[in-house]
């Protein structure tokens, strides 16, 4: 989990000040990673496309920290901006602050609920996202209940 929190950390770093904070909504491998407490090799970090990560903010964002970026060669992290309608999501996910990484100036991070990162990793449900799902269910994060609350909640937006 340290050397993601140092990625994002260089990542704020690097940031020009603009007038208010970046906001990142962090999904996937990388939102369990910093809530569930374990640590995989991932190669990117997820970023759900929102309308503040537009413009010169999405350009400076990925030429910081997208792939081929110096800090991609350093981490072996990038940023990847996923648009807000490619995840199997259910209509409104569940973001909370993510308040693990003190003293950042430039970025204000948030990162997608266990829950609907289960839910997300269900249809592509490839080796990572199996270890991924493993992880969280081996520490007892997500009842049963709430992954089948938030699925029937994803499958009917889908739907």
């Amino acid at each position: 989990m340290e050397l993601i929190k140092e990625f994002f950390r260089d990542l704020d770093r690097g940031l020009a000040p603009p007038p208010d904070k970046v906001r990142m909504r962090i999904i996937g491998s990388a939102a369990l990673m910093l809530q569930a407490g374990y640590e995989r090799g991932t190669k990117d970090s997820d970023i759900l496309e929102a309308a503040d990560l537009a413009g010169p903010v999405r350009e400076k964002l990925l030429a910081l920290a997208g792939k081929g970026s110096k800090l991609h060669t350093k981490y072996g992290l990038y940023l990847d901006i996923v648009g807000e309608a490619l995840p199997f999501l259910p209509q409104k996910p569940l973001f909370h602050p993510f308040v693990g990484l003190k003293g950042l100036k430039r970025c204000q991070l948030s990162v997608l609920d266990i829950a609907d990162v289960v839910v997300s990793k269900l249809k592509r449900f490839n080796a990572n996202d199996v270890t991924d799902i493993r992880a969280v269910l081996s520490r007892g994060l997500l009842p049963h209940a709430r992954l089948l609350e938030r699925f029937r909640d994803a499958v009917d937006c889908y739907s």
